[in-house]
C-alpha cells in the first residue's frame, strides 16, 4: 500500500514541499489535483521535509492536495520495441506508437563496476575524416563537442547518427528548439536510420524536470542494450542546457550557489552521467558524445571546465568545422595503430604541416614576402581545409588516408614531408 500525505507545507515555483517519512531521493510521487494527476520527483530530503519537482508545473496545486509516493525512482521501458520511436523526457511516446509499459528499468543507477570494464581497443567509424583520421572515436569513450550557439553541432550529431558503425543510436535532446527536434526527426527518417535509433526529446517549452531526466533515461536504456550485447552510441545535445536546469532548480531550492550560480555538485552531476560510458566484458558497450555549448566561447565557463576533467578529450567545433588544434581524442592511440600502417604517419604529418600553414597565413597577413616553401604550404592548407576539414566530406577511413597521400604528393616532394623512406615507398602515389 502506498501512503498518502496531505500536508503540503510550501509551494515555490514548480517545487512543492511535503512532510513525509520513508522516502528516497529521486523517488517518484503522484500529486492529486482537481485537473487530474501530476507526476513529481523527489529532489531534496531535509529530515521530514521532502521537496518535489512537479513535472507539469505547480499551477493548480494547493496545500490541501494529496501526494502519494510510489517508492521507486523514475522508470523507463527497455528492449527492441523502443527502436524507431520518439519519446519525451518522461518516457511518454511523442509519435503515434503505443505506450510501452513492459521491461521497466530504474533510471539514474550507479556507474558500472570497473571490474566489468575492458580497456578500449575498437574504433567507431563515422565517415568524417577529421574524426576518423585525426581524432578517432573509440568504443566506450566519453567525449564532449565544445562549441558555441549557432554552430552546426546538431547537424554533426545527425550525420554521426546516420553514419556511425554501431548497433543502436540513442539521441537525447535537452532544451531543443522545436525546429531542431523536427530536423533530427526528419533527417533520421529520410536517411532510413530511425529504425536503429531511439529519440528522447525535451524542448525548451517542456517542463524543466524533463530536461534533467533525458540523460538518465537515455543512458538507462543504453545500458540494457549494452548488456544484451549491442554497441550503443549515445548522442546528447545540449549538456549546457542540462546544467542550466540544475542551476534553476538549485536557485529555487535556495541552495548556496557556486561558480556563476551553478550548484556546488556540478562536477558530480556531470561525472555520474559521463561515467556510464563502458565497454563490458563479454557484452556490448556504451559510447557517449555530448554537445556542450560554451557561452561567449569561454572554455573556462563552469560547464566545459568541469566537463574537461571528466571526459577523454573533446571535439572543438568552430567556424563550421572540427578544429584540429582544439580537438583531442586521448584514446586514439589505442586504435589508430590497428587500422592501417600509415594512419599515424598521415595524422602526424598532415597536422604538423597544417600548423606551418597557419603560421604562413599570419606571415602573409603581416606583409612578409612568400618563399617557394610558403607557397607550397598555402596550397596545401587550402586543399586540407577544403578536402579534409569540411564537414561536407563523407568518405571511409581508407579513402581518407589515400586522399591524405594525394594532397601531400600534390603539394610537396617526398623528402619535404619528413616521412620515413619505407613508408614513402609503400604509400606515396606513383606518377603515371
Amino acid at each position: 500500500m502506498y501512503k498518502v500525505y496531505t500536508n503540503i507545507v510550501q509551494i515555490a515555483g514548480d517545487v512543492i514541499t511535503v512532510e513525509a517519512e520513508g522516502v528516497g531521493y529521486s523517488d517518484i510521487a503522484q500529486v492529486f489535483v482537481r485537473s487530474g494527476l501530476s507526476l513529481a520527483q523527489v529532489i531534496r530530503i531535509d529530515g521530514k521535509r521532502v521537496s518535489l519537482q512537479v513535472f507539469s508545473g505547480s499551477r493548480g496545486i494547493s496545500t490541501g492536495d494529496k501526494v502519494r509516493f510510489l517508492g521507486h525512482p523514475m522508470r523507463v521501458a527497455s528492449g527492441d520495441n523502443l527502436l524507431g520511436r520518439i519519446f519525451n523526457g518522461s518516457g511518454d511516446a511523442l509519435d503515434k506508437g503505443p505506450a510501452l509499459t513492459e521491461n521497466l528499468v530504474d533510471i539514474g543507477g550507479p556507474s558500472v563496476n570497473p571490474v566489468r570494464r575492458i580497456i578500449p581497443s575498437r574504433m567507431i567509424r563515422t565517415g568524417i575524416p577529421m574524426i576518423d583520421v585525426f581524432n578517432s572515436l573509440v568504443v566506450s569513450q566519453k567525449l564532449p563537442i565544445f562549441s558555441i550557439a549557432g554552430e552546426p553541432y546538431n547537424d554533426l550529431l545527425a550525420r554521426i547518427a546516420i553514419q556511425a558503425q554501431v548497433d543502436v543510436i540513442i539521441l537525447g535532446g535537452m532544451g531543443l528548439k522545436y525546429d531542431d527536434y523536427l530536423f533530427f526527426r526528419d533527417t533520421l527518417e529520410e536517411s532510413g536510420s530511425l529504425s536503429r535509433c531511439i529519440f528522447f526529446v525535451h524542448t525548451a517549452a517542456d517542463p524543466i524536470v524533463e530536461c534533467l531526466l533525458v540523460p538518465d533515461i537515455s543512458l538507462a536504456v543504453a545500458e540494457q542494450f549494452a548488456l544484451a550485447g549491442k554497441n550503443v552510441l549515445v548522442l546528447l545535445s545540449d549538456m549546457t542546457n542540462f546544467c542550466d536546469a540544475l542551476k534553476e532548480i538549485s536557485i529555487t531550492m535556495e541552495q548556496v550557489p557556486s561558480n556563476r550560480g551553478y550548484p556546488g555538485d556540478l562536477y558530480s552531476q556531470l561525472a555520474c552521467r559521463y561515467e556510464k560510458a563502458v565497454d563490458f566484458d563479454n557484452a556490448g558497450s556504451i559510447t557517449t558524445l555530448a554537445v556542450t555549448t560554451m557561452p561567449g566561447d569561454d572554455v573556462t565557463h563552469p560547464v566545459p571546465d568541469n566537463t574537461g576533467y571528466i571526459t577523454e578529450g573533446q571535439f572543438y567545433l568552430k567556424n563550421g568545422v572540427i578544429e584540429p588544434f582544439g580537438s583531442l581524442s586521448r584514446l586514439k592511440q589505442q586504435v589508430n595503430g590497428k587500422t592501417r600502417s600509415d594512419h599515424r604517419t598521415i595524422m602526424d604529418t598532415m597536422i604538423q604541416l597544417f600548423a606551418s600553414y597557419r603560421e604562413t597565413v599570419e606571415k602573409r597577413s603581416m606583409g612578409f614576402q612568400m618563399s617557394s616553401w610558403d607557397k607550397k604550404l598555402l596550397m596545401y592548407g587550402e586543399r586540407f581545409e577544403k578536402e579534409m576539414m569540411s564537414l561536407k566530406v563523407n568518405i571511409p577511413l581508407e579513402k581518407a588516408l589515400d586522399l591524405g597521400w594525394q594532397i601531400l604528393s600534390g603539394c610537396f616532394n617526398p623528402e619535404e614531408t619528413g616521412i620515413k623512406k619505407s613508408i614513402i615507398e609503400e604509400y606515396w602515389p606513383k606518377k603515371d
